[in-house]
């Protein structure tokens, strides 16, 4: 075994000259908000991952509550959360005033229990947030005909939830961005789809501690198969009425120009409109919101994306190696890659099957002690104080916690050296062992 210690961080950012070079260029070109770097990334990011538009904000958390702004989701409505997922999921019911509903995992599956899903659904359900963790994708065929069986108890409030005719699916893909799993329900013919261009929106995380990040940042995007269809005019006076008709404009274009006033006080013109000659006046179409990104981030954002293939192969190379050295050992992996999908290889997750929460917290010590830093995810909701004061159990979430006590999360970014990677298997093969 390599005994000479390292020190292993968690998930450091993967940096290169490129990132600091489109990054200068926007500092010294003088734009530093919102402008053509921006534009681009999101030009980009549509590209990637096969939509019409992506709106880049300044988390995934804004992209997550713009989503259900752009729904139109309210105080009457009931928004359904996995319990076992980071806060930001489940968080921006509350931004928006609706009641979150937490379903509980499937047993030994990161992913929701679908039959618990279908009884969680009412005639006040308007979205599901599924969570791909880890970077690998729920069953979305299963979702979806959930979504299709309860389809008589849905009831539209706004002309957009009119169009869709169903409940939403608004996907949080903070670690999933690269992702692709085959599905079915929503074409009616097998289709390799990219994350983003499956739910019908998804939110993108570009964190630092993110396969690609911005250092803080996300990205929007949706899939609507009315999206190119024109709205008529009194479409957007029941959708968005203070919001100024444009004629042959459509529903893509909308809910593009519609985020844009949402990231941006509901100014109707942003920094770079204004430059124009003349241009200084704008009205302010609602009392919006402050989430854009800025130019200087999406420099950044650009120069990953550049290089994201080799980031995605080098993940999928470390957890081979991860899991070849745990295969015979009584450990439950994250299964991230099969004929019909592929995940981003975001988490490494990790379950002790028969040992312990304390047993668990002690092999984390001593990883540490190894100079190897682990994580935990997650602790699920119900556990957490804010959740607790909303009236959540765990006792009610028992799949979820079983999935929790005895998870360790292992260093997986594209910073490892294979002396790394090999360090890390070694010693976490090791200590599990000998506990």
């Amino acid at each position: 075994m390599n005994t000479k210690l390292r020190n292993i961080p968690f998930s450091p950012p993967d940096m290169s000259e490129a990132e600091a070079k489109l990054a200068s260029e926007a500092i010294l070109s003088g734009w530093i908000t919102t402008g053509p770097k921006t534009k681009e990334f999101e030009r980009q990011i549509a590209a990637y991952v096969g939509t019409h538009k992506a709106v880049c904000l300044n988390s995934a958390t804004a992209a997550m509550e713009m989503a259900l702004r752009l729904i139109g989701v309210g105080p009457e409505d009931e928004v359904i959360v996995p319990a076992y997922t980071y806060t930001a999921s489940a968080s921006v019911t509350q931004h928006v005033g609706c009641k979150l509903v937490l379903v509980d995992s499937q047993k030994d599956n990161v992913q929701m229990d679908y039959d618990k899903l279908a009884e969680a659904i009412t005639e006040k359900t308007k979205v599901i947030c599924p969570v791909d963790l880890g970077g690998v994708m729920c069953d979305y065929d299963k979702l979806f005909a959930v979504i299709e069986a309860k389809k008589h108890l849905f009831r539209p409030a706004n002309a957009i939830q009119k169009q869709i005719g169903r409940i939403i699916v608004a996907a949080d893909d903070a670690h999933a961005f690269g992702a692709w799993k085959t599905v079915t329900q929503k074409s009616q013919k097998p289709q390799k789809l990219m994350a983003g261009a499956i739910a019908d929106f998804s939110s993108f995380s570009f964190h630092a501690v993110k396969n690609l990040t911005t250092a803080e940042g996300g990205s929007l995007t949706w899939n609507l198969p009315f999206g190119e269809s024109k709205v008529e005019s009194a479409e957007l006076k029941d959708y968005m009425p203070t919001v100024p008709f444009i004629e042959g404009e459509t529903w893509n274009a909308l809910l593009y120009r519609v985020s844009q006033l949402f990231s941006l006080h509901g100014q109707n013109k942003d920094a770079l409109a204004k430059t124009q000659l003349g241009a200084w006046e704008y009205d302010v179409i609602g009392p919006w919101y402050k989430c854009n990104m800025t130019d200087i981030m999406a420099g950044i954002g650009l120069a990953q994306l550049s290089r994201y293939q080799g980031m995605l192969e080098r993940r999928r190379h470390i957890i081979g190696v991860f899991d070849n050295a745990l295969k015979d050992l009584p450990v439950a992996v994250l299964n991230h890659y099969g004929e019909d999908f592929a995940g981003s290889g975001h988490l490494y997750i990790t379950r002790l099957l028969g040992r312990t929460d304390e047993e668990r917290r002690e092999v984390i010590v001593k990883m540490a002690e190894r100079g190897i830093a682990c994580n935990v995810h997650y602790k699920p909701l119900p556990m957490m104080t804010a959740y607790k004061a909303l009236g959540f159990d765990i006792k009610d979430f028992p799949n979820a916690y079983n999935l929790f006590v005895n998870e360790v999360t292992l260093p997986l970014h594209t910073r490892l050296s294979d002396e790394d990677v090999d360090y890390i298997i070694t010693n976490y093969v090791d200590i599990i062992k000998n506990i």
